[in-house]
């Protein structure tokens, strides 16, 4: 028997589940960590999955359905405690929700990369986020570039971009403490009223209209903004009366259900999560680790984090292997 946690009505519980012995091709994995994606965990946890995203917002082993009961989430590392020889032993990456262990399928797991720590490797779902929004935004050296929303995803995507050479990359978010988090990823920060304009590409993911709107005005002539942000069910409203069409900008939206088309014929979603798990060997990627809480008490935590009590970028979840 293993223990999982769950979204209900009323919150969030810690339920046993049964664990079957694994089969040929399948892993018996013990939970090291798993993170909280904060932005999507939490809009779950508040039951704001509009109905007609239930289907495409399901996470790969989600239990239940949206809105309750649902177990669900995607980072998640561990150790191969039975399987096939090549991965027996092994630390591993799932996109498993939060549960003491689990079989799954041995194609669904990917090594953790020589030099990357277990509790940094829970970062690897969203750092595939980032490259897939790369992907779709093909930035080109010594672009102008600013990522607004510094959260999870906004800093992973800052991270990368911090890589390409003769980038100008400027992280922007309204919350000041975000700055400690940009110097520690190596880029510039600024509060919104002072982000510098012009820019060639801007990447939103703060998950709010304002932040979008000034994305916009931070674009120079037929400059995009790639949209990352999730809303669930929250209406978003655009003043597109100014510069807009005179400027001819565009407005891209990016997802990571899907490996972008720049891509997804040369590229498999293993390809793309190995990927991320390779450049999560920079330790400048600790600095989105911004919490640690042991698995009994995710149902206060998870609260916390969606209230905002908690302030988070990704908060780690522990697990008891003594």
């Amino acid at each position: 028997m293993a223990k999982a946690f769950w979204t209900t009505a009323s919150g969030g519980e810690i339920r046993p589940v049964e664990v079957p012995a694994p089969g040929e091709d399948e892993v018996l994995v013990r939970t090291l960590y798993s993170g909280v994606s904060r932005g999507t965990e939490t809009l779950v946890f508040a039951g704001a999955v509009p109905p007609d995203q239930h289907g495409v917002m399901r996470a790969p082993f989600q239990d239940g359905d949206f809105p309750y009961p649902v177990k669900y989430g995607y980072l998640n590392v561990g150790v191969v405690a039975a399987g096939p020889p090549q991965l027996a032993g092994r630390t591993v990456f799932s996109l498993y929700p939060h549960q003491t262990e689990y079989v799954v399928p041995a194609a669904a797991v990917v090594p953790v990369p020589d030099g990357v720590p277990a509790n940094r490797a829970v970062l690897a779902g969203t750092v595939e986020t980032a490259v897939n929004a790369l992907w779709d935004a093909a930035p080109l050296i010594g672009d102008r570039v600013t990522v607004v929303g510094a959260g999870m995803v906004g800093c992973s995507v800052a991270a990368l971009l911090a890589r390409l050479p003769g980038a100008e990359v400027e992280l922007v978010d309204t919350d000041p403490a975000r700055r400690t988090v940009a110097e520690a990823l190596g880029v510039p920060f600024a509060h919104p009223d002072a982000a510098t304009a012009g820019r060639d590409l801007v990447v939103h993911a703060s998950a709010s209209e304002r932040g979008l709107q000034r994305a916009l005005e931070l674009l120079r002539p037929e400059g995009t903004v790639l949209e990352l942000s999730w809303y669930g069910d929250r209406p978003v409203t655009l003043g597109l009366g100014g510069a807009f069409h005179s400027g001819r900008l565009t407005i891209r939206s990016s997802q990571v259900g899907t490996v972008s088309p720049a891509r997804s014929g040369s590229r498999t979603y293993a390809d793309r999560l190995a990927l991320a798990l390779r450049l999560l060997r920079d330790p400048a990627f600790d600095a989105l680790i911004t919490g640690s809480s042991p698995f009994a008490d995710l149902p206060a935590v998870l609260p916390r984090l969606a209230d905002g009590t908690l302030p988070a970028l990704c908060h780690l979840i522990t697990y008891d292997r003594s």
